[in-house]
Formats: C-alpha cells, structure tokens, sequence
C-alpha cells in the first residue's frame, strides 16, 4: 500500500490533474468552434449558391466520413512512436481500445485486469450494439433538421432545436446519475433565454441566426404557415433526440470517471469512426428509396461544389471528432451549452462575408450565451477537481497504480 500523502498534497495533485483534462478539454472545444464555424459556412454555400441541394445525401456523406478518424488517429500516434516496432505498437493499440471498451462496458476503471482473465467475454458485440442505438439517435435527430428546415421559420427552428441543451441535462440526472445543482440549471436557462433573444429578439428571424446540427446543413428557408406546426413538432423531437444522443454516447460509449485522458481521447475517436463505419454500411438503403419517389434525386456534385462539399465533410470530421472528445472529457451539458457559442460565431463570420452588421438582439443573446457557458465552465472545473480529489483517495487506500494509457502490455 502507498504511503499516505498529506491531505494538502492530495489536493493539489487533484486540482493538477484537474487543469490537465480541462486543458485538454478547452483545446478540443476551441477546435470545433472553429472547425463548425468553417463546416457551415461551406455548407451553406454549396447548398445555396451552388444548387446541391441534397440533405440526405450530404448527411450521409458527412457522417460516414466519421470512419477516417480512427486510421487518422491511428497514423498521428504512430508517428509519435516511431522507434517502436509496428507489431508491439498495434498489440499495445488493440489492447488499450479492448481494455477501453471493457471499462466502458462495465463501467469499471479496473476492467482492464479482468480481460485478461478465463473466461472473460469479449466486448465487441456490446460495441456493435452501441453504435447502433446511439447512430440511429443521431441520425433521426440530425434527419428531423432536414425535414422541417422547409416547413418552419428559421427563429422557430433555432429556438426549439437548440432547447436540446435543457433535454441534455434532463436526461443527465436519471441517466447519468448528475446531481441537480442549482449553478448548472441557472446556467441552462440563461443559455435557452440567450437563443430565443437571438431568435426572435430582432422580428426577423434570420437565417444567419440558425444552428444547424452536428452533420452540417443549411440556413432554412421559411416555411407556409399551415406546416408550420407540423414543422415546430417534428424539430421537437429532433431537439430531444439529439439531447438523448449526447447524454446516451456518455453512458455507452465514454470510460467511466477517472479515466486518464489520453485513453478518453483515443477510445472517443475511434467511436465516432464506428458511427461512420454503421453509416456507411447501412444508411445508404434510403438513398435510393429517396431517388425513386423522387424526394431526392441522387446527383453527385460536380466542380466547385465538389471541392467545397470535400473540404466541408473534412472539416466537419474534425468538428465531430473534437465534440466527442468533449462529451468524454467533461460532460453533455456543457458540451451543449458550449455548442450554442456557434450561434455567435457563426452570426460574427456572416457579418465580415455579407457585411450584414449584427442585430441588438443577436449581441445581447450572444452575451447570454457566453455567460452561460462561463457559468458552466466554473461548474466543470469544480466538478473535476472533486471528482478527481475522491478517485485520488479511493487509490491511495487501495493502493492501486493509477491508470495510464501508455501503460498497456503487450497481449503475447
């Protein structure tokens, strides 16, 4: 057993290791910022300006661009590990994401140690099952987007899909066992408040005050007021849906608390490739469907459409892949509320393109926004530093080594 450590000492090995993973955490949320920000700029553009005009497909296009981010990954951490013989690093590679996943599934930090028992089952199926659930939460929530994007208003539809940051946290506290504090409710209803001043503060209901999904899209149109209940119902449900997405991908796929962030990194990645790989193989069935009732017609896109969809997709794996990291490194409702700041950003690069000034209202709302996510970001920090000061004792007691992810052991 470790020798104990002074209660001071503990503390500030806590809060070291805190600002780590906060660290990290900030650097992933500043690289989807920027990275959705560009996506739907792109986006747009190609839908609007350049007549591709093809929801569906470029959902399925976006998302099942998702599978490069393992090999990516991959290739990245082999260049880190040169000097090491290919065969030990792809042992060590599939031992941390076996051990990854049986932590996952079991929600144990100490799983790692029971894969290698007789008898231990294998955590592939559970894999498989997982995607599928949490592909198709996202894949109808991000779909209902596309749906009422015609049959809506643009404020209507900003609002409402955006309220999926309160349906995070409410699903937060059964799911994931979150305790109801008073600071994160403050700040989920500032975060809601600001997004209905950005949406229907200034009368007009922009399009440049829209936000779109995680698969990217286009600032809607307006819709006939007859469907545009229908409309308002139908982005409802996306708006849930995407709120149980986020908080399901936490508790099915995301290591449990404690997990060093390396391993969350790496393990969070190669999901979101998972998701890629499920659509890929399996959600191309409606493209034909879709063809032939001529709902969409299936064209690919040709020129500069081509070019910009290429650099839109990428861009937007990198902004799924940072998200991912996110939601395993901090929690699905800062993630959420944290997402909302590309309302802002996005508003920001539409008045230097169009030279559109931004509205009262959108800076106000904005504002809100931003205080909201200042307020959350104070939470998670506190969050963090206690969880990790408790995991600290629990191992001084125990006596057990901390998880490290470059520690894994070559199966042979």
């Amino acid at each position: 057993m470790r020798s104990s450590r002074s209660p001071a000492a503990a503390d500030g090995d806590a809060r070291q290791a805190a600002r780590k993973k906060y660290t990290l955490a900030a650097f992933f949320l500043c690289v989807s910022l920027f990275s959705f920000t560009v996506q739907t700029e792109l986006a747009a553009y190609v839908q609007h300006e350049l007549g591709w005009d093809k929801a569906y497909c470029m959902l399925y296009v976006t998302h099942g661009s998702w599978v490069l981010l393992w090999p990516l990954q991959l290739g990245i951490l082999r260049l880190q590990r040169r000097d090491q013989p290919w065969p030990q690093f792809w042992r060590r590679h599939i031992w941390l994401l076996r051990t990854t996943a049986q932590m996952v599934e079991r929600q144990d930090l100490h799983a790692a140690t029971a894969t290698r028992l007789p008898g231990s089952r294998s955590p592939w199926c559970y894999l498989l099952r997982t995607t599928m659930f949490v592909t198709s939460a996202l894949t109808v929530a991000g779909l209902s987007w596309y749906v009422a994007v015609s049959m809506t208003t643009p404020s209507n539809l900003t609002a409402i899909y955006n309220c999926s940051a309160f349906f995070a946290y409410a699903f937060s506290v059964p799911l994931l066992k979150e305790r109801l504090r008073l600071d994160k409710s403050v700040a989920v209803g500032v975060a809601i408040i600001g997004v209905l001043v950005v949406a229907y503060g200034d009368g007009k209901g922009s399009a440049a005050n829209v936000d779109p999904p995680a698969s990217g899209g286009m600032p809607p149109r307006g819709s006939d007021s007859g469907m545009r209940l229908a409309g308002n119902l139908i982005i409802g449900v996306g708006s849930v849906l995407y709120g149980l997405y986020e908080v399901l991908y936490k508790r099915l796929a995301c290591p449990p608390e404690g997990t060093s962030p390396g391993r969350a990194i790496i393990f969070a990645n190669t999901f979101g490739s998972l998701i890629g790989a499920f659509t890929l193989t399996v959600l191309w069935i409606p493209l034909p469907i879709l063809h032939v009732l001529g709902w969409e017609t299936f064209e690919l896109p040709t020129g500069q459409a081509a070019w910009l969809l290429f650099i839109s997709v990428i861009v937007n794996m990198t902004f799924t892949g940072s998200f991912l990291v996110l939601i395993s490194l901090t929690s699905p409702v800062f993630s959420s509320v944290a997402a909302l700041l590309t309302i802002f950003t996005v508003a920001i690069v539409d008045w230097f393109w169009t030279g559109q000034a931004l509205s009262a209202a959108a800076i106000f709302g904005g504002l809100l926004i931003i205080v909201a996510f200042g307020m959350l970001s104070w939470s998670t920090w506190r969050e963090m530093t206690e969880d990790e000061r408790k995991r600290r004792q629990v191992v001084d007691l125990s006596g057990d080594d901390e998880d490290d992810d470059e520690s894994g052991k070559d199966d042979d």
